[in-house]
């Protein structure tokens, strides 16, 4: 996986927040003004600002009124002209604090202008449902497993459970290796593509009930599975994932775009 600065995820979310459906242009910035304070003017694109930070904290609707907004501006821009009278806009840290905001904007201003001008095509999202279709089949499995390092241990944890010496939840409990174990083991529901081929194999070839005839073998060890249910499932409709497969793809294109201007810059 690739890393990034925290500020750089807060970032990449923020863009994703805003783009939950198709990039659109921005729209124009409203004319006019909200109020007039001691001379100063509060132009109308303050108050989109503000409701638009109160909509991305799920606020009341009554802070969303117009009412509302203005008179947090207006007590704002109070507020801002006092701290000017008392020459607080010359702190080095007051402004350090509005340099690293107008960074911190600029790179978000980049990252949804970069979204807009590289739309996905339509085309592509759909090869990309279909093969998430397909990889994820038509069956959902519920399962259990114990995970050792030691196959001979597996296969005595197997032996006693076939002879039914234990129960399935107590050995994983006690010898499973995997963050499942204090539930017993219990995977929960799952299709196949969300584990890795060897277990999914020995997965899908079992039925209700059934103990894996052998131990599994994977990078993660030895597995002993068993299957709590099995049942069918229906894949969402196109529409439904359009807008989360456009977004991850948006995602990992904006990942290489700036992975691309971080190569070409100059750290020291």
């Amino acid at each position: 996986m690739t890393r990034h600065l925290p500020l750089l995820a807060a970032l990449l979310t923020a863009s994703f927040g805003a783009l939950a459906q198709e990039a659109v242009p921005p729209a124009a910035p409203p004319t006019g003004n909200v109020a007039v304070v001691n001379g100063t003017v509060i132009p109308s694109v303050y108050a989109n600002f503000v409701r638009q930070a109160r909509m991305n904290r799920n606020m009341p609707e009554e802070s969303l009124t117009k009412e509302a907004i203005r008179d947090t501006l207006i007590n704002t821009e109070i507020l801002a002209q006092e701290a000017v009278k008392k020459g607080l806009d010359k702190a080095p840290s007051f402004l350090a604090m509005v340099a690293f905001q107008r960074m911190d904007l600029l790179s978000q201003a980049t990252l949804d202008e970069f979204l807009r001008s590289n739309p996905v095509p339509e085309n592509i999202l759909k090869e990309q449902y279909e093969r998430a279709k397909a990889n994820t089949g038509g069956t959902e499995y519920h399962t259990r497993h114990i995970l050792v390092d030691d196959e001979k241990l597996a296969l005595s944890l197997l032996e006693s459970l076939k002879k039914k010496k234990a129960k399935f939840e107590d050995l994983a409990k006690k010898h499973s290796k995997d963050a499942t174990a204090s539930k017993g083991g219990d995977l929960g529901w799952n299709i196949p593509a969300n584990y890795v081929k060897e277990f999914a194999d020995g997965m899908v070839t079992l039925k209700k009930g059934d103990l894996s005839p052998a131990p599994v073998k994977t990078n993660f060890g030895w597995h002993i599975l068993k299957m709590e249910d099995v049942r069918k499932i229906s894949f969402p409709s196109f529409d439904k994932l359009k807008g989360r497969i456009a977004r991850e793809i948006q995602q990992q294109a904006l990942t290489k775009y700036v992975d691309q201007l971080r190569a070409s810059a100059k750290v020291e």
